[in-house]
């Protein structure tokens, strides 16, 4: 009987051998994903997508099941070619193989993109008022792709949302889309694109109601420059904010348009919720310098003094060697250009080794944003200064002056930069104007003029080119009048960088050499900077070259280099500069932190 039984029992191993066999590999472990036959440069937009759409990412280094394993093997073959999809490769030749080394399996996916989807027809129209707006048509003609390029729904996507945007930024409030599809024939590697817009009707800017507690009522109605009932436009509301931002009398500025609210005529109501922001800033700090010493600072802010929006600021800087305190009283000018009414009056005292100085100054201002890149400053200044220079390491011989200026003054700020906080391309600049008559409440008669223009020019992705020019004269017949804080200096980190600060022009005679001031100054840098990486920290090289002087030019040179921080307050930077001509100083340390505009 036992014979009998034997071919079963050879039969019910060999079954078991057979089922067992496959638990050799029933668990398994992915331990690199490879993606061949993409370009790391070209196709790197496409890696990343492929690498975001495969869930066996998601798994490395994570013990599978086999079932588990083989589902994501299989998936793998798909989702590589939805990521291939959406640059226009419909047609793409895929294969996956997952070889394995006991339990651990490398997976390597081998991808031939084939030829790019090109479009044969593309109708992209706007219907409605909108049809006859001029910077809709201008986005129309710009569309992307076109027929006859190769189709990237990444490209299609921003232009479609571009429109999308502007026809509610221009007030097409109703616009919605009649016909929105893409039909791919994968066998013509063909795209028909199929996108209509029916516009709806153009809504106009309606009555602005300002919501606050506190302020006087329509003191921010000069803010609103446009007439009610004009076209909307979301750029005017834009304005409105940034208006009041600059205010700096609140903390949240809401501004919310209701076009379900709109009137027969189409007239949009706007709502600006205002939330008042802390009353009173208190600042406190040290400070120290290689020629004031020492010092601790101060200052008390009131944002808005009364109902009238009226603001007064005050800061002192209390140093060894050098103190200073500004008092300013400052009232919104709106109907007038953006800015403000302002009436200062700051005291300075300076006790260095060289000099002796002290003046009281009084501003009666008055600021204006002309544009978005231009604000101006007329003042009114009146100014009593004295001032004695030391003579042998001693006051007890010095010689004191005196000088009364009162004087208009005109500045004119430039911004135009793609960041304010780290611009790469772009100028900005100032340019000031000012002078006095003598009898008319000045000692002498003067006139300054100086400009200063920096140059922003970007290389590659990241660096930059930074170009600096500085140029002033003075025409006075009688410069002894003209008080230090009025002739010019160079040298030092804003200047000219390789020589201590003041360190460059006229100076009185050895041994004590301390600058006297001149009545010109000429000032010219360049510096490359280049960031690691495209990251917050870099590096930098610089050259800067001018002199201060009152006849002869004598141009002073200094080069260097530094260390460049995008920190989160805003850029940091160390300078190691060496002048070239004979400095005080074999090597200047400079530390700044803040845009340079």
């Amino acid at each position: 009987m036992l014979v009998h039984m034997l071919p079963k029992i050879f039969a019910f191993l060999s079954l078991t051998a057979l089922l067992v066999a496959p638990l050799a590999h029933a668990r398994g472990t992915v331990q690199k994903v490879e993606i061949k036959g993409l370009d790391k440069g070209d196709d790197a937009a496409i890696l990343e997508n492929i690498e975001v759409s495969l869930s066996l990412y998601d798994v490395i280094d994570k013990v599978q099941g086999e079932s588990r394993l083989e589902y994501l093997l299989s998936q793998a073959e798909r989702q590589t070619r939805q990521a291939l999809e959406p640059f226009g490769y419909y047609n793409p030749t895929i294969s996956v193989e997952a070889p394995r080394e006991g339990d651990n399996v490398r997976v390597v996916i081998q991808v031939d993109k084939g030829p790019q989807i090109k479009v044969r027809q593309d109708e992209v129209i706007i219907t409605g008022p909108a049809s006859r707006d001029r910077y809709l048509q201008e986005d129309l003609e710009a569309f992307q792709p076109k027929s006859g390029q190769p189709f990237d729904s990444v490209n299609y996507e921003a232009s479609k949302v571009t429109i999308t945007r502007r026809l509610a930024e221009r007030g097409y409030f109703d616009a919605d889309f009649t016909q929105r599809k893409v039909e791919v024939t994968r066998a013509e590697n063909a795209a028909d694109i199929f996108l209509s817009w029916d516009s709806g009707r153009r809504y106009n800017m309606g009555p602005i109601t300002f919501q606050e507690d506190y302020f006087r009522p329509g003191l921010f109605d000069p803010l609103v420059y446009w007439e009610e009932g004009s076209y909307w436009h979301e750029g005017k509301l834009d304005r409105l904010r940034e208006s009041l931002t600059k205010l700096d009398y609140f903390s949240v500025i809401d501004i919310q348009p209701h076009p379900e609210q709109a009137d027969e005529n189409g007239d949009v109501p706007v709502n600006v919720k205002l939330t008042k922001a802390k009353r009173t800033i208190y600042t406190a700090g040290v400070s120290f310098g290689s020629e004031s010493g020492a010092g601790v600072r101060g200052g008390v802010e009131r944002r808005y003094v009364n109902r009238r929006g009226h603001k007064l600021n005050t800061q002192l800087d209390y140093a060894q060697r050098r103190k200073s305190l500004i008092t300013s009283y400052r009232v919104p000018g709106f109907r007038w250009l953006d800015g403000w009414y302002t009436y200062a009056i700051s005291a300075y005292d300076e006790q260095t080794d060289y000099i002796d100085l002290r003046n009281v100054k009084l501003i009666a201002s008055r600021s204006g944003e002309i544009n978005e890149h231009w604000t101006a400053i007329v003042s009114m200044n009146a100014l009593r200064e004295r001032w004695g220079y030391n003579s042998g390491n001693t006051f007890d011989k010095r010689l004191y002056q005196y000088s009364t200026l009162v004087y208009p003054q005109l500045t004119g700020d430039y911004v135009n930069v793609d960041d304010e906080s780290f611009p790469r391309s772009g100028i900005s600049g100032n340019a000031t104007v000012r002078g006095g008559i003598e009898g008319a409440g000045s000692d002498t008669s003067f006139v300054q003029a100086d400009m200063t223009l920096r140059w922003y020019i970007p290389v590659g992705d990241a660096d930059r080119l930074i170009l600096r020019g500085q140029a002033g004269t003075t025409w006075t017949s009688d410069l002894v009048s003209m008080p230090p804080s009025l002739r010019y200096f160079a040298g030092g980190d804003r200047s000219i960088r390789g020589y201590a600060y003041r360190e460059v022009g006229p100076r009185t005679p050895a041994p004590d050499k301390y600058a006297l001031g001149a009545k010109n100054v000429v000032v010219g840098s360049a510096e490359y900077e280049h960031y690691f990486n495209g990251g917050p920290w870099g590096a930098a090289v610089f050259v800067d070259t001018g002199s201060a002087f009152d006849n002869t030019i004598d141009l002073h040179t200094g080069v260097g280099f530094g260390v460049r921080w995008k920190s989160p307050v805003g850029p940091v930077r160390i300078d190691i500069a060496r002048g070239l001509n004979s400095p005080d100083s074999a090597f200047q340390l400079y530390l700044n932190i803040g845009a340079d505009l």
